[in-house]
């Protein structure tokens, strides 16, 4: 009697499959275990939630009671969500690209009982199709492998893992100092500039061809290299790119945020899932494009964002869960799409000109149904339909309004509702960025509340923290992104409170991470914690892809911290950390974008600001809004002898504003409009 052993999880990715016929198992010793006491080779079975191709190969394949037998009687099946074990997830999804050159999910990756991968692919059709075999055809050739030839299998598993672990190994040259010092120049700075807009859609915005993915620090880049050289085409494209995402159907235009990629190079149909570290990331890089420009558009569209997360992804104890799915009722975005009759039937005498403006077709603009996108921008439209600006957003306010009432009756996609902590640390972080751009105090209430949870329910009690938390119950160890994005968090938690106490549990972090994760020769960060002995190998990620590396977000830890706590090792440490990636990131910035950031403040130089003095609370808001992306910040209404920045600067009754550079500041100015002139020189 075979049984299902995923009821127990709480991954609803797990739970999706725990009525399966296939007796599948989570990742743990009971299953490994089994596989060397049986002697069968392991399918590990990799996908998430919101994995459109994940849900196909499951209602093929493992809802199937014929091909269940297969996989149960040859096979010791282990299904895991990737956003639980991202640690296993970057192991065996290199061995599946090293073996057939390419990845995704569903990861199908077949492993010795020692846990050793020796083949593998994505998604496999039921029958053959697509030039890729059956999934009935791969369990029986693997198996007959292994009955038959198990000796070059484990042979073959050997050399692949070694081959993992050579792929590992950059950084360990260490860089000689002129090339650290040829890096880090302004000409570097604009080959960087130069390399990220030869990829740049000068129409549709973005980078490269579809499918295109936000690409949000490539952006951040472009406003700050502006910022600091005036360079009007990195503005001009970084703020192309913001726009026409916002007015693609990759933004939800009814019910705000963003979806996951755009599957065509205007951003018109999305890949219809809803990731939280996406809308988190995004609202970060436009509370900077505020900053800088003042545009209404990007407050709008922060506020919109964050009310669908409050609305959608908010957990009642302040955690926000990870991801909604793209499909309801078995088809991708039926949840979001709309035929001209329903619209006309809602809207009655103003569905002509909400048509226009949403391009609502007859046919449709989407797989014959309309995904609502902006072709062209409010001011525009209103003059060439004489109308008024103002009367026409309002008139199109009543207009999503009625649509989103329709919209709420209908089935929804599901929401994975496990809580991540390091996808809630990124959210964490771009609500202070977006208080500290727009003022508004909710996101701030949202951040205090949200980092209450976070230390309410993932910590440990003894520096660490645990991964992943649903229903009162926090599991798995952190891995280096969620300490990296934590800290992170909580330095520009400081930097819109005043309170200094975040930067000391910042502190805290860094060094539990330096203690338990770091590589010594080469300076980089592991993956996952020393302890930690359910893996074939400790993998560093130093790319930047949908999310930052921690590593690059440890690099920017380690320097903001040195100069807080005077800490000159740590910012040796992120030195040698950027200088030894120093020429891929010139390269390859669009893969190494958060590592580009480093570099650039690296070149321009950091500013160190203090307030301190009874008003210096009050100063904090006003300050911040100004758009310095350079700066390390701190302020006080009390003597704080602690940190160095600090020392020495309080004097009772009257608030002094302090700019330094380098660890050498200049005398103290009492006027604020005056000190912010002098910040912006």
């Amino acid at each position: 009697m075979h049984t299902n052993k995923l009821i127990h999880e709480s991954s609803p990715y797990l739970l999706q499959h725990a009525h399966n016929p296939v007796e599948w198992h989570p990742w743990g010793d009971e299953a490994l275990q089994k596989a060397r006491e049986e002697d069968k080779p392991i399918l590990v079975s990799i996908g998430y939630a919101a994995c459109h191709w994940c849900h196909v190969m499951e209602r093929e394949s493992f809802e199937d009671e014929a091909t269940a037998a297969l996989m149960n009687e040859y096979f010791v099946n282990i299904k895991i969500d990737r956003e639980e074990r991202p640690d296993l997830d970057h192991i065996y999804m290199d061995a599946v690209q090293a073996m057939t050159g390419s990845g995704g999910w569903p990861l199908n990756v077949f492993l010795t009982p020692a846990g050793k991968p020796f083949y593998g692919g994505t998604y496999f059709p039921p029958i053959k199709a697509y030039n890729r075999s059956s999934w009935k055809e791969v369990l029986m050739s693997v198996q007959q492998a292994y009955k038959e030839r198990k000796n070059e299998i484990e042979a073959q598993a050997e050399n692949l893992t070694a081959h993992l672990a050579n792929a590992n190994s950059f950084g360990i040259d260490k860089p000689e100092q002129k090339d650290t010092d040829d890096i880090f120049t302004q000409e570097k700075l604009q080959e960087i500039t130069d390399n990220i807009l030869k990829q740049a859609d000068t129409i549709w915005g973005g980078f490269g061809n579809a499918p295109k993915f936000p690409q949000t620090f490539a952006i951040q880049f472009l406003l700050r290299q502006y910022h600091f050289t005036k360079d009007k085409k990195a503005l001009e494209q970084a703020l192309l790119s913001l726009d026409k995402m916002i007015y693609g159907g990759i933004y939800d235009q009814l019910g705000g945020g963003f979806a996951r990629y755009s599957t065509d190079v205007r951003w018109l149909a999305p890949h219809f899932e809803k990731m939280l570290y996406d809308n988190a990331l995004l609202i970060g890089v436009m509370a900077e494009a505020y900053q800088l420009t003042k545009k209404e558009l990007y407050a709008t569209t922060i506020s919109h964002t964050i009310d669908f997360i409050e609305r959608e992804m908010l957990d009642e104890e302040y955690g926000f869960y990870s991801a909604l799915d793209a499909d309801s009722e078995g088809v991708e975005g039926k949840f979001y799409t709309w035929s001209k009759n329903e619209v006309a039937d809602l809207l009655g005498e103003d569905a002509s000109l909400f048509c226009d403006f949403y391009d609502i077709q007859e046919k449709g603009n989407w797989e014959h149904t309309n995904i609502t996108w902006v072709k062209e921008p409010l001011e525009k439209f209103a003059n060439e339909k004489r109308c008024d600006v103002a009367e026409l957003e309002e008139k199109l306010s009543v207009c999503r309004k009625k649509l989103m009432q329709q919209r709420s009756l209908r089935v929804r996609p599901q929401t994975d509702d496990k809580i991540l902590l390091g996808w809630d640390a990124l959210l964490n972080t771009s609500l202070s960025k977006a208080f500290a751009a727009t003022g508004e105090e909710r996101y701030k209430a949202l951040a205090e509340k949200n980092i209450q949870f976070i230390e309410d329910k993932f910590s440990c009690g003894d520096g660490s923290f645990y991964h992943t938390y649903k229903k009162n119950y926090a599991k798995i160890p952190a891995f280096l992104d969620d300490y990296a994005y934590l800290a992170q968090a909580y330095i520009y938690l400081q930097e819109i409170t005043g309170n200094s106490e975040h930067l000391n549990k910042a502190q805290k972090i860094v060094s539990f991470v330096v203690d338990n994760f770091i590589e010594e020769e080469s300076g980089f960060f592991f993956y996952t914690h020393k302890g930690q002995k359910d893996v074939i190998l400790r993998k560093k990620e130093v790319y930047d892809g949908a999310t930052p590396s921690g590593n690059s977000v440890m690099a920017f830890n380690l320097q903001y911290l040195s100069m807080i706590f005077d800490q000159n090792e740590w910012a040796a440490l992120s030195q040698k950390m950027l200088a030894s990636l120093g020429t891929a990131i010139v390269r390859y910035p669009t893969s190494f974008g958060i590592w580009a950031l480093l570099a650039q403040q690296k070149v321009m130089g950091t500013l160190e600001i203090a307030i301190a003095g009874k008003d210096a609370l009050d100063h904090i808001l006003p300050f911040l809004k100004e758009y310095l992306p350079n700066k390390i910040f701190q302020a006080t209404q009390a003597p704080q002898p602690a940190f160095p920045l600090l020392a020495g600067k309080y004097k009772e009754g009257k608030t002094g504003f302090f700019r330094c550079k380098n660890h050498v500041c200049a005398e103290p100015v009492f006027d604020f409009t005056q000190f912010l002139q002098l910040c912006n020189t």
